[in-house]
């Protein structure tokens, strides 16, 4: 059984792969299951930071 897939090229749902439209490579739209010992969340917090200073946000 296939799951929902979304292009963020041309921003369509679809179930496969591969965007039948643009052609570009589609990404699950569901986030990641949450975990109590969620051993990247450090991680990905360290990487919106940087990404938040970049783009001219402060942070707290």
């Amino acid at each position: 059984m296939s799951r929902l897939r979304y292009c963020r090229r041309c921003r369509r749902y679809t179930l496969m792969e591969v965007c039948g439209t643009c052609g570009d490579a589609t990404v699950s739209p569901h986030p990641p299951r949450f975990s109590p010992e969620d051993r990247y969340g450090a991680y990905r917090r360290k990487l919106k930071r940087e990404m938040m200073e970049e783009a001219g946000w402060s942070s707290g």
